[in-house]
């Protein structure tokens, strides 16, 4: 397995990156190899500064950088040489089984779509995030890869959604909702309503129909379908909130007793681990013809280790051999 690793990407690059790849080494071969895609000089001296001298780990030069500011399509037009465009050129031409970046998403997810390509039957991929919630992991999509989408998009969402959920999270039979503002079926602007429709008449899916912002973490599916507006402000919305009423939680118990903190130590450690995104490694672009992850921009060395592992998980599941399956096996025309 090669995995190429965006270095320039995210608000602690090269460092962390460097320092992430070195942990995450564990979860690969010693036929395997990663790949850091960077400003050469810098992306080495970084390596010998941190004494990361692994014959798996080698640099590929690019000695352009894609800002976290930059258009997708000014960034892939005038920065060719980038770290972001020479990832996905070499995934596209199979030289990579795996890219990720904690750059720029929109210049990202661009040159995967244009440079790798969706799988056989996805129109059009998807940014999935796995959400925690007391009732279990939620997988939600898509979370900002495409903010105008068409109805059969979302559908295409629902059965990238299930091959992931079932083969990635072990869900055996997951159920499927669709973000709307109501549960009734009436509800909703007329992409949720067409979408509902498209959804409702697979028989192979297991839709609940309409769900509402609330019920992700109520327990009520294991898929959350949307378009990429109204994903991203839910997953921002949520990582904030629960970063407030975290610290919220930790002042009130400093205030009201200094021997309760201690013995509350362990559990908020608990809670934190359990919320925090760099746990989680990064979001999946699914429908992709290659692994691609999308770190945090604020990704950390565990943030980046636990993407790699998550990348070799997709890959050694082979996840996008099971996902065109998925589609080979719809009837002509039901997309």
């Amino acid at each position: 397995m090669r995995i190429g690793m965006d270095a320039m990407g995210g608000d602690y690059a090269p460092r962390e990156i460097i320092r992430g790849v070195q942990e995450g080494l564990r979860f690969i071969s010693q036929e395997d190899e990663i790949v850091l895609y960077g400003q050469k000089e810098r992306v080495a001296a970084e390596c010998r500064e941190l004494g990361l001298d692994d014959p798996r780990v080698t640099i590929e030069d690019c000695p352009q950088v894609v800002e976290m500011g930059e258009g997708p399509v000014e960034a892939l037009r005038h920065k060719r040489q980038s770290s972001v465009v020479k990832l996905a050129l070499a995934a596209g031409k199979g030289r990579l089984d795996a890219v990720m970046s904690a750059g720029n998403t929109g210049a990202f997810a661009a040159a995967c779509q244009l440079k790798i390509g969706p799988i056989d039957g996805v129109s059009r991929p998807g940014i999935a995030v796995v959400m925690p919630t007391f009732c279990g992991p939620v997988l939600i999509c898509d979370v900002g890869a495409n903010l105008t989408p068409k109805p059969h998009h979302l559908y295409e969402y629902a059965h990238i959604c299930v091959c992931y959920s079932q083969m990635i999270l072990g869900v055996k039979q997951p159920r499927i909702g669709l973000v709307s503002i109501g549960e009734e079926e009436g509800k909703g602007n007329p992409l949720v309503k067409e979408a509902g429709a498209l959804i409702r008449e697979d028989a192979s899916l297991q839709f609940i129909g309409n769900v509402e912002g609330r019920d992700i973490f109520g327990g009520a599916c294991e898929i959350a379908v949307c378009d990429g507006f109204v994903g991203n402000v839910i997953l921002k919305l949520t990582e904030g909130l629960a970063e407030g009423l975290f610290k919220t939680i930790v002042q009130e118990i400093k205030e009201e007793s200094h021997e309760l903190l201690p013995r509350f130590e362990p559990v908020a450690d608990r809670i934190w681990k359990r919320h925090d995104f760099a746990e989680y490694g990064g979001a999946p672009l699914l429908g992709i013809n290659s692994v691609a992850i999308i770190c945090h921009g604020r990704s950390d060395h565990r943030a980046i280790n636990n993407a790699i592992r998550v990348a070799v998980e997709q890959f050694r599941h082979n996840l996008n051999r099971a996902i065109a399956q998925q589609f080979k096996r719809q009837p002509e025309g039901a997309v």
